[in-house]
């Protein structure tokens, strides 16, 4: 009994790292920045192809391979924000327009970047191994690699929540996320400030993706959808804007789906989907506030 609930709780908990760190990202860029990124399943994707391109080309380890992901998603995402979306945003005409808008942008984008993953790794599936031997806890046996990848998402989420109550750019960015509109007037830089965050997020996605891969998940260049819908139900969960909200609420789905996946595995999203039809209807503000 102990070692099955040890079982459950530490592979939720795993499953919660990765989807945490996938809200922490979507979360900056809807909940601050007012981008509903339909396209943000996608870097997720990206960040795990390029893993597995320095893993099986180079022989760059998933971890090594951070320090080459991060700064380069970041700038993407950074680029993608100022071409695209401050145009957009300075052009519409509300608030509430700017989301429609750039929904339908990210719609866009959703199936440049698929496609362009199409024509480089092509369709089939890839996969490739990374400390995948066994290590045991108080009897429940677990991959080396999905401990390490708990680890490394505790570790990122916690540093980047840091960043966001300690430093200058972090404050900014929470004054932002209260009211743009007052945060602009109190000199912050605003188009700045939202660029910097679609930038963190698609940063944080592509990192997902890189600890994803590491759990020996088939790479497809259509997986992306899926982990955006999960996305979407963490932030719901944990509250729209607030990002510790989202941290906890990844590992909470985590979890929840850990759960109904060791008792009927093709369930999980429909749990997943009935958590967030239940959070519409009762708790729509989500666990915490913004």
């Amino acid at each position: 009994m102990v070692v099955k609930f040890l079982d459950i709780a530490i592979g939720g908990l795993l499953t919660g790292g990765i989807y945490a760190l996938i809200a922490v990202g979507f979360g900056l860029q809807y909940g601050v920045a007012r981008v509903l990124n339909i396209a943000h399943g996608e870097f997720i994707m990206l960040g795990a192809y390029c893993t597995w391109t320095l893993f099986t080309s180079a022989g760059v380890t998933p971890l090594v391979s951070m320090l080459f992901c991060a700064p380069f998603f970041f700038a993407v995402g950074f680029v993608i924000h100022r071409i695209f979306y401050t145009p957009l945003r300075t052009a519409s005409e509300s608030a509430a327009a700017f989301e429609g808008n750039s929904m339908l942008a990210s719609f866009g984008l959703l199936f440049v970047v698929q496609n362009l993953a199409l024509i480089i790794w092509g369709s089939p599936v890839k996969g490739y191994t990374y400390l995948a031997f066994p290590i045991h806890v108080l009897g429940a046996v677990f991959s080396t690699n999905r401990i390490v990848t708990l680890i490394a998402s505790i570790i990122l989420g916690s540093a980047f929540y840091v960043f966001l109550v300690s430093t200058r750019t972090g404050k900014a960015i929470r004054a932002a996320a209260q009211d743009p509109v007052a945060a602009e007037l109190m000199g912050v830089r605003i188009n700045r400030v939202l660029a910097l965050c679609f930038g963190f997020g698609v940063m944080m996605a592509a990192l997902g993706g890189l600890l994803l891969s590491m759990t020996s998940v088939m790479l497809s260049p259509v997986m992306g959808m899926q982990y955006t819908l999960i996305a979407i139900i963490v932030v719901v969960l944990g509250g729209l804007g607030n990002i510790k909200g989202s941290f906890i609420g990844g590992f909470i789905l985590g979890l929840v789906g850990y759960v109904v996946s060791s008792l009927q595995p093709g369930l999980s999203m429909v749990a997943y989907y009935l958590i967030f039809l239940f959070l519409l209807l009762v708790r729509p503000t989500g666990l915490l506030t913004k």
